[in-house]
């Protein structure tokens, strides 16, 4: 999206994607972007406007799960986190002597993660999803 948005605009242009993502229904983001749409195209970012006219409704599918669910789906914090320590991990040492010490050193720092408390939280509550199936299950 930022590829073909001027350099002035990107903040501007920035804000208006996360009002879209911000409405409290599907119906309510579609009918922002439609509006987000148009405005792109009165300040003739025409090519912006085509992407977001062409790809909201793949953005939009965190909306099919239940609202509780929707920040945790919307946005990547677990593996941004886990990205960084990582990243952390991998300053310290510098330079690595081939790849396999590189890897051997992220296997490590995963298979941690994995066996204590850190990969055990629980980040979505699936009480939610399981009564939205029940629902589904019994209407249909």
């Amino acid at each position: 999206m930022f590829s073909v948005t001027p350099r002035s605009k990107v903040k501007l242009v920035a804000k208006m994607l996360k009002a879209i993502h911000a409405q409290e229904s599907k119906k309510a983001a579609r009918e922002k972007a439609k509006a987000v749409v148009e405005e792109l195209r009165f300040m003739k970012m025409k090519e912006a406007a085509k992407k977001v006219e062409d790809s909201i409704e793949e953005t939009l599918t965190y909306c099919d799960f239940p609202s509780e669910h929707w920040t945790r789906i919307r946005t990547n914090n677990v593996i941004e986190r886990l990205n960084r320590e990582i990243r952390r991990r991998t300053r310290v040492v510098g330079s690595f002597p081939d790849g396999n010490s590189a890897l051997m050193l992220v296997c490590a720092r995963l298979r941690h993660v994995a066996g204590t408390q850190w990969g055990n939280k629980k980040y979505m509550n699936m009480k939610h999803l399981e009564v939205a199936i029940e629902d589904d299950s019994i209407a249909g």
